[in-house]
């Protein structure tokens, strides 16, 4: 009968054993997974690149075409846009009257300064193409940038036949196309003048009625439409600026 009773003790403090085990497994695992926690907060914190110098983020096999400066996110410090162009031997031809041409194309690195270091806004590595394309009977438009109020202008002047320009601004994690103005022209005489204005989706256009001016002399019809697109063009998205829709219905 002893016996029996100091069996049902033991087997009594091996269950006892085991039950304590098992809570202290479990606080340990809860202990765990609270101390990964910070771990993989840390991993779903944004990666964006940040670099000292604005020339580090060119990438290989390119070169520094232009670089601007000028505050793109409002916060008093100027920012950084790198007009890049690529290397690439294979991309050189020759001309019968102009000798070897470079006609690698060229890209846009928009970069934010950060207490004196870079940070990654956007990138296009070749959405321009190069400044030595075909011009037919004229030269080819001179692609230019400028930062203004917060904007950034990407203009293509083309001498006596006008120019046009396009008009970003840093949102939604992107520089997103909210303007385009042109003005064609016949030499000092304005054509037409068009003005898009993608927030408002309103396009104004002016049309020259005096066929006979002289500059200054143009008398301008104005009208007013609306336009269809209602999505925003972001400037890491553009394939080409030369097929870019600046005409919108």
């Amino acid at each position: 009968m002893k016996k029996h009773i100091f069996i049902s003790g033991i087997i009594s403090l091996l269950l006892n054993l085991s039950c304590e085990n098992s809570k202290k497994e479990s606080v340990s695992t809860n202990d765990d997974t609270v101390a990964i926690k910070p771990n993989l907060t840390e991993k779903s914190v944004s990666t964006t690149e940040i670099k000292n110098y604005p020339t580090d983020f060119v990438p290989k096999a390119y070169v520094v075409f232009d670089k601007i400066f000028g505050d793109l996110n409002k916060d008093g410090v100027e920012d950084c846009v790198l007009i890049i162009k690529g290397t690439d031997k294979s991309k050189f031809v020759n001309d019968e009257y102009q000798g070897v041409l470079d006609r690698n194309r060229r890209g846009i690195i928009v970069l934010f300064n950060k207490n004196g270091h870079y940070e990654l806004a956007t990138k296009n590595y070749d959405c321009f193409s190069s400044e030595h394309e075909e011009g037919g009977v004229y030269y080819a438009p001179e692609l230019g940038f400028e930062i203004k109020k917060g904007n950034l202008y990407i203009n293509y002047a083309h001498g006596r036949y006008g120019y046009w320009e396009y008009t970003f601004r840093y949102q939604n994690s992107d520089l997103e196309l909210i303007g385009y103005d042109d003005s064609d022209n016949r030499g000092p005489v304005i054509n037409s003048e068009t003005s898009i204005n993608y927030l408002t989706r309103t396009k104004i256009v002016n049309v020259n009625t005096n066929v006979n001016a002289e500059s200054g002399e143009e008398v301008f019809k104005k009208s007013v439409s609306k336009i269809s697109r209602t999505r925003l063009i972001k400037l890491s998205e553009i394939k080409n600026f030369d097929e870019l829709l600046s005409d919108e219905d």
